[in-house]
């Protein structure tokens, strides 16, 4: 194995050259086919129609969409030129739309209409009322002084917007000649991808991933799978986060393999799709393999296809593996554990390891890749069995976050570490184990949080004097978010009126499912508030209260 040089897009036009009637991009609930080589040509005329509008190098173009079709034409097409991009979490509401596109410089936003409990394209009206009395691509806001086109991803026609026919319609109408030119000025170590975490402090923060990041790190995932071209790879999880625009997508590029996809998480169609396509591989965070397992139809689906797969974003309950291994037939199970900073992969667990190994470490490091366990007080390492934060550098080191130098340096140190914020231990066969964490942020079924976006949310509300927000230990989702109110004195605050205060205005994940209200909070000799503190009487008061933890 060795590092590949290779862009995003010169990978692509690899396969279409290879094996141009391979079949690339599979969706089986509507029979859609591509092979590499019609998939190639989707995009190069979506590259053109995108820089008929004014996308060139370094531009930065957002996409704001489920898994949708042309969700990766969007991705390679943006490649292709060197634009750069953005990803936006579909669970995104008003406020989150907002400040993210303000914050990126977002130049182009590609939208679906979008998700049951969020129109998206009443949303971008909200945020640019312009759209709907100018011409597509002469709207101007002076809050989004950056944003120059919306487009619409379908057929449908909005005031104010293009869609995907009419940028694949210029594309063809611009020579070739003008995207090779655009495609000879793209190198591996350009930004092509920039992903909104909220990290391990602060608000969210764009983190700028090269394609020499996102391919390798796609590369040695596959390389530790076993993956070859004949794999068809079942990709459930949201491309708009690292596990699938990296672990999947990024995998399937560089192993010249099949992608089915599926456009929203459903587990009966995720047991129909593999079963017609003969996938051989499957990911999802835990909650997706137990909702596939409990299905009342999953007895009816042959899935003796399956072979390998990835269960990552949150803690993997040793017996849920072991029920995916005997009845889902994915032998091979393994697990990732890195960040979005990470590319996101820095330990995976291989075929090679055993079935304990891979259910109860994280696996070892990459290829290439150096992982330590230092000493969060120190900086020195730790010796085997010690715990300590897991650090990591290499290849996979994003290239920073946007515009937030100050923010970088908190987590890449003097000596190029990528601080994670997780404490963990090496055993002495050079296995990781995470144990907890240093930080504040909660991880509820893959989704990172930070309290604090969520506490400044709820600042806001009338009778609320202080807050602080916690992960509460929950066997379904890892952490749940639990609350902790000091309403003002008199305030009738109710359980119900804080949620309804979140509803429609935040992510629903990020709204607390748990809420307490209290007197004080728990403080050090200092004035500190002891967060860990917070976190065990949320247990304590929730068993009190009959309550069962979800």
């Amino acid at each position: 194995m060795e590092l590949q040089n290779r862009t995003v897009g010169q990978w692509l036009e690899h396969w279409a050259q290879t094996t141009p009637d391979k079949e690339f991009l599979v969706y089986s609930d509507r029979n859609l086919r591509f092979t590499w080589n019609e998939f190639n040509q989707r995009v190069d005329n979506m590259a053109k129609g995108l820089m008929s509008i004014g996308v060139t190098r370094g531009t930065h173009v957002g996409i704001w969409a489920t898994n949708v079709p042309d969700w990766l034409t969007f991705l390679y097409a943006g490649a292709k030129v060197g634009a750069v991009l953005i990803t936006v979490n579909t669970s995104y509401k008003q406020n989150e739309l907002e400040y993210l596109v303000k914050d990126s410089d977002m130049h182009t936003i590609c939208i679906t209409e979008g998700v049951f409990d969020g129109n998206f394209v009443d949303m971008v009206y909200r945020m640019i009322p312009e759209l709907k009395t100018s011409q597509r691509g002469f709207a101007r806001n002076e809050r989004f002084p950056c944003l120059k086109n919306v487009v619409y991803i379908g057929q449908e026609k909005y005031k104010g917007m293009y869609n995907t026919p009419e940028l694949l319609l210029s594309g063809r109408n611009i020579d070739d000649s003008v995207l090779e030119e655009a495609k000879r000025a793209v190198n591996c170590h350009d930004t092509v991808n920039m992903q909104y975490t909220s990290g391990t402090t602060g608000f969210p923060k764009g983190v700028m991933l090269s394609h020499y990041n996102i391919v390798n790190n796609g590369y040695f995932t596959g390389e530790g799978m076993g993956f070859t071209a004949a794999d068809k790879l079942c990709c459930c999880v949201p491309l708009f986060h690292c596990f699938g625009v990296t672990l999947a997508t990024m995998n399937v590029l560089t192993h010249g393999c099949t992608q089915v996809m599926v456009e929203k998480f459903d587990p009966l169609l995720v047991l129909a799709s593999v079963h017609k396509e003969r996938c051989t591989a499957l990911y999802g965070v835990p909650t997706m393999f137990i909702a596939e397992l409990n299905h009342p139809m999953f007895d009816m689906f042959d899935l003796t296809s399956l072979r390998t797969g990835i269960m990552a974003g949150s803690l993997c309950p040793i017996e849920l593996m072991r029920s995916v291994t005997e009845k889902m037939h994915i032998t091979h199970i393994t697990s990732v554990y890195g960040l979005t900073e990470s590319s996101p992969g820095m330990t995976h667990s291989v075929l090679a390891d055993s079935f304990e190994d891979r259910c109860t470490t994280v696996g070892r490091e990459y290829p290439f890749t150096e992982v330590k366990v230092l000493n969060p007080e120190t900086g020195e390492e730790c010796a085997v069995n010690e715990p300590g934060e897991i650090c990591c550098r290499g290849y996979l080191t994003m290239q920073g976050y946007y515009k937030n130098p100050q923010a970088t340096a908190e987590v890449i140190d003097s000596n190029s570490f990528l601080h994670s914020g997780d404490i963990g231990i090496r055993d002495e066969n050079g296995f990781y184990r995470i144990t907890g964490r240093i930080k504040d942020m909660i991880i509820r079924g893959g989704e990172n949080i930070y309290p604090r976006e969520i506490e400044e949310y709820l600042y806001h509300l009338e009778g609320l004097k202080d807050i602080q927000v916690v992960g509460v230990a929950s066997p379904k989702y890892g952490e749940q978010i639990g609350a902790f109110i000091i309403p003002h004195e008199g305030a009738a605050l109710t359980e119900e009126a804080v949620k309804d205060f979140c509803r429609g205005q935040i992510a629903r994940h990020k709204i607390p499912r748990y809420i307490f209200f209290v007197d004080s909070f728990p403080m050090t000799g200092s004035g500190k508030i002891q967060k860990f503190k917070l976190r065990e009487q949320a247990l304590e008061l929730l068993a009190k209260q009959g309550v069962e933890v979800v």
